[in-house]
């Protein structure tokens, strides 16, 4: 049986700037051990790069000009999308779906809630061997594009604003 997935948008000035934190920093900290079992990077397991550690010690500051949503299920969070601005598109930078919560309707309600909240084209990267997600954004109507990012082992995608009626 599913239990029912609700998401909001996060106020990251009060206590959502904990659970975004929380939630960044499972994420981040799970890229980053892929990317090492990948050979994406030889970074030594240990603390998060300096590059994403303001995402996780300052939330509001980091995403500041940025949409988050959280995602909970039975009042627990459950996950977190982040979505802003690029280059005349809106852009996930963050879908998490904590581990005990997937495949049960996470993921698509935080996509959905990034889908809505967007006009015109939406974007994103995601690593390529996260197949359940790249099939996910794919049933969603993203496709993969030319890459513009130089990561190495990124895919690039992007879905069209539906059109207007």
């Amino acid at each position: 049986m599913m239990s029912e997935v609700d998401t909001r948008a996060a106020d990251l000035s009060g206590p959502d700037a904990a659970v975004v934190s929380a939630l960044a920093s499972t994420y981040l900290l799970q890229t980053e051990q892929e990317k090492r079992a990948h050979g994406v990077t030889a970074a030594p397991d240990g603390p998060l790069p300096a590059i994403y550690q303001r995402e996780v010690g300052d939330p509001a500051a980091a995403y500041t000009g940025y949409r988050v949503f959280l995602a909970q299920m039975g009042g627990q969070p459950a996950g977190v999308v982040v979505v802003g601005g690029a280059q005349g598109a809106s852009e996930i930078k963050r879908l998490w779906a904590e581990p005990r919560a997937r495949g049960r309707g996470v993921g698509r309600a935080l996509l959905a809630a990034a889908i809505d909240s967007s006009e015109g084209p939406l974007r994103l990267t995601v690593w390529r061997w996260r197949a359940p997600a790249i099939r996910l954004y794919e049933e969603f109507g993203f496709i993969r594009v030319p890459s513009w990012d130089a990561r190495p082992g990124l895919v690039c995608m992007v879905r069209n604003a539906a059109p207007s009626p």
